[in-house]
């Protein structure tokens, strides 16, 4: 299997921190490999299953145990929302038949309400 994304020789483009960061990074707290090969004693974590460096969110393989990992590795704990604001609608007076306030203080006076 081919090592995708940072190679040895190139520099990752998250920083290694244990809390979230904009960038998702194998040292995070919430970063899981899928295959369970990750070895974080080597420096920078070690990819047993391709024996290279890990490529963090490059791979197809890691994930985010808080389900905040975007496709193209931010974090979503980081992401602002873009909301719209939306014109309320106008509140529409109901107006009924006639007769049906009349059919509604009867049940009530049934029921004893």
């Amino acid at each position: 299997m081919a090592q995708r994304g940072a190679g040895f020789g190139e520099n990752p483009p998250w920083t290694l921190n244990r809390n979230p960061t904009e960038i998702c990074n194998p040292q995070c707290r919430y970063f899981r490999c899928g295959r369970k090969m990750l070895d974080f004693k080597r420096n920078p974590p070690w990819c047993n299953w391709v024996g290279a460096p890990c490529t963090g969110f490059k791979c197809p393989y890691a994930y985010c145990v808080q389900m905040k990992l975007l496709p193209d590795g931010r974090c979503s704990l980081f992401v602002k929302r873009k909301t719209e604001e939306r014109e309320q609608p106008e509140e529409l007076e109901v107006k009924f038949k006639i007769g049906t306030a009349e059919k509604v203080r009867k049940k009530l006076d049934k029921f004893g309400i």
